[in-house]
C-alpha cells in the first residue's frame, strides 16, 4: 500500500510538473523581456507602406509579449531591404530584441543570390531567417496618371510608358522589368527613388506617369483619394489570382498577358512572394521559446480591436499569416530548381524599350 501511495504521489508530482512547465517558460520569457526594448527595423524609407504597417504593429505587439517590453521602430533602407537583413543577421543581438520588417521581395532576391553558390553577393542566408508572421497577403498593381499616354495595360504593350522606380531588388524596379520581358510591355523606368513615398510625389509633380509593383494596401493608405478622384487608373494586377476588390473593378491580371507558358510560370513564382505581404522575422539562433512567444504575440496583436479599427481608418488590410506558415512557404520557394531560378532572374533584368 505504501508503495502504491508513493507511486501515485510521484506520478501526481510528475504530472503537475508537466502542467507547470509552460507557465515556467512564460515566466522565464517575461523575466527576460521585462524592462527591455525590442527594436523593429524597417528595411525601407519612412512614410512608405512597410513603415506604416510596422509602426502600427509595434504599437500593440508589446502588450502581448510576456514582460511587456518597450517597442521602438527605426528605418534602415538600402539594397532592397538587404542592408537591414544583413545587419540583423550579422550584427544585431540574436536574443529576440530585434525584429526585421523587410520588403517582401527580399525573399526572392535571396533565392537568386543562393543560386550563385560560393559567389553569393549577400552577406546573409535568408533561408535561415526565422519568420514571425505577416500582417497581410499583399497585392501589387500598376497605376497610371489619367493623362498618361496609355489608358490600359494592353496599350502599354505597344506604347512607351514612363514610370518611377526604386533600386534593383525592389518591387517597383523588378516587377515592371519583368513585365517588359514576359509580356512585351514597353515600360521605361526612371529609377533611384528611395521608396514609394518619393515616387508618388514624382507622379503628383508629373515627373513620371505611373508606378508598378505598388501595394494596393499602400496605395489606399498613402493616397486614398487617387482612385476615387480619377487622378490615376489601376491598369493591371501583379498577382496570379488578383484581389477581390480590384477584380470587381475589372482590372486584368498581368499573368494573362504572358507571351508563353514558361513566362507565366516565371511570373507566378515572383508573385508568390506577395503571400509574405508585410513580413516580420528574427535572425537565426534566437532561442526557440522566445520565437514561439513572439509568434503567439504577433497573432494576438493582429486581433486587437483597437489595432483593427486604426488599420481600417487609414486603409490598411489586416489578414495575418502565422510565422509557421511563412516558414513553410519560404522552404518551398528556396526548393525551386536552380535552372528555373536562373531563367526567372534573367526576366527581372531591366531592358529599356
Amino acid at each position: 500500500m505504501k508503495r502504491l501511495v508513493g507511486f501515485l504521489w510521484m506520478t501526481g508530482f510528475w504530472v503537475t510538473g508537466l502542467v507547470a512547465t509552460p507557465a515556467a517558460a512564460e515566466d522565464a520569457i517575461a523575466q527576460f523581456y521585462k524592462g527591455r526594448q525590442i527594436t523593429v527595423v524597417v528595411g525601407s524609407s519612412p512614410g512608405g507602406g512597410y513603415d506604416i504597417y510596422a509602426r502600427l504593429m509595434a504599437r500593440y505587439l508589446g502588450k502581448y509579449i510576456p514582460g511587456n517590453p518597450t517597442m521602438v521602430v527605426t528605418n534602415m533602407p538600402g539594397a532592397g531591404s538587404n542592408a537591414m537583413v544583413a545587419h540583423l543577421y550579422n550584427v544585431a543581438p540574436k536574443d529576440g530584441t530585434f525584429i526585421g520588417a523587410p520588403q517582401n521581395n527580399a525573399i526572392m532576391d535571396a533565392l537568386f543570390d543562393a543560386s550563385l553558390g560560393n559567389a553569393r553577393r549577400l552577406r546573409h542566408d535568408a533561408s535561415k531567417l526565422v519568420q514571425i508572421g505577416s500582417a497581410t497577403t499583399d497585392h501589387y498593381v500598376c497605376i497610371a496618371r489619367a493623362d498618361a499616354p496609355i489608358k490600359s495595360f494592353k496599350e502599354a504593350l505597344t506604347k512607351e510608358w514612363l514610370i518611377g522606380a526604386s533600386q534593383p531588388g525592389t518591387s517597383t524596379r523588378d516587377y515592371p522589368a519583368m513585365l517588359n520581358n514576359t509580356t512585351g510591355a514597353k515600360i521605361k523606368q526612371v529609377s533611384g527613388y528611395p521608396g514609394t513615398r518619393e515616387i508618388t510625389l514624382a507622379i503628383e509633380k508629373n515627373e513620371v506617369y505611373g508606378l508598378c509593383g505598388f501595394s494596393w494596401s499602400s496605395l489606399n493608405a498613402q493616397k486614398p483619394d487617387w482612385v476615387k478622384s480619377g487622378f490615376i487608373r489601376v491598369i493591371v494586377q501583379e498577382h496570379d489570382k488578383g484581389n477581390p476588390e480590384i477584380n470587381k473593378m475589372g482590372v486584368p491580371l498581368a499573368v494573362d498577358f504572358a507571351t508563353s507558358p514558361e513566362n507565366r510560370r516565371i511570373m507566378e513564382l515572383i508573385y508568390s512572394s506577395e503571400t509574405f505581404g508585410r513580413p516580420y522575422f528574427v535572425a537565426p539562433d534566437v532561442p526557440a521559446e522566445r520565437v514561439a512567444a513572439l509568434r503567439k504575440a504577433f497573432m494576438e496583436a493582429m486581433k486587437n480591436s483597437e489595432l483593427l479599427a486604426e488599420a481600417q481608418k487609414i486603409g490598411l488590410a489586416i489578414d495575418p499569416i502565422a510565422g509557421e506558415d511563412l516558414q513553410n512557404l519560404a522552404a518551398r520557394i528556396f526548393a525551386t530548381p536552380t535552372e528555373f531560378v536562373e531563367k526567372t532572374k534573367n526576366a527581372l533584368v531591366y531592358r529599356a524599350p
